[in-house]
């Protein structure tokens, strides 16, 4: 079992006018075989909490602390993290010309578990992920979401997630841009890997057409930075029929 803690977690951008707070105080535990919904408004937080969480240079961390497993994560580098067992499905995955999707997959697999995965078994594994996203096994030979459609580009981030096991899967808009048939597939995927109850799922989405299929245990609203409101799986419901009106201040 693993937990992420996330406590009073501040968070800044830098811009021409000075440094920008964007995350004002969130508070979240989140832990193996439980699901998240972190949804919002644009512009109120979501996806500068999965970059933050990540990582990534662009955001400066102001206060608060995050923990998985005990271990300080904000301490860490952006593999450190990766390692310690946190994942993040980019809702804009980034092309990286000449690396084929093969390599890069086995590359990752062995930075992460410390020891080259034996080939046989690898392939194979690869192989049957790759037919169940409905993936065309041409695109194990292909440059990492170079050309790929948008629906190829996050049926390969869940491919990752499925090969990887990470302990903590942050997936930021992962439905954004799909299909019916695309987003059925996707979501089958998050459900395989939430089937064996070893990993905590953060699910951030605008819509709710993807807790159809994979049914949240805890939603969480964001709004200005913060945690406005937390429930169950009838909140996200309550938010598809009214908005996020109610959490607005008037003009």
């Amino acid at each position: 079992m693993s937990t992420l803690e996330i406590r009073d977690l501040h968070v800044s951008v830098e811009t021409k006018e000075g440094a920008k707070p964007i995350l004002r105080g969130v508070d979240l535990t989140i832990a193996s075989g439980q699901t998240h919904a972190i949804m919002g408004p644009n512009g109120s937080g979501k996806s500068t909490l999965a970059y933050s969480l990540a990582g990534h240079p662009k955001y400066q961390i102001t206060g608060g602390e995050v923990r998985l497993d005990g271990q300080d994560v904000l301490a860490m580098s952006v593999d450190e993290r990766a390692r310690a067992g946190m994942f993040l499905a980019m809702q804009y995955p980034v092309e990286v010309p000449g690396v084929s999707v093969s390599n890069f997959l086995r590359t990752a697999k062995t930075a992460l578990d410390g020891e080259a995965p034996a080939l046989r078994h690898w392939v194979k594994d690869v192989k049957t992920a790759m037919e169940r996203l409905r993936m065309d096994p041409a695109f194990a030979d292909r440059s990492v979401n170079e050309g790929f459609s948008g629906g190829e580009k996050k049926r390969h981030e869940i491919l990752q997630m499925e090969l990887l096991k990470p302990k903590i899967a942050i997936l930021d808009e992962t439905d954004s841009g799909l299909d019916v048939d695309a987003l059925r597939i996707v979501s089958e995927g998050i459900n395989r890997v939430r089937e064996g109850g070893e990993v905590g799922v953060m699910l951030i989405t605008h819509y709710t057409r993807i807790l159809r299929y994979v049914q949240p245990d805890f939603v969480h609203v964001f709004v200005d930075g913060r945690i406005a409101e937390e429930g169950g799986p009838e909140l996200a419901e309550q938010l598809e029929a009214e908005g996020y009106d109610r959490f607005l201040a008037p003009a």
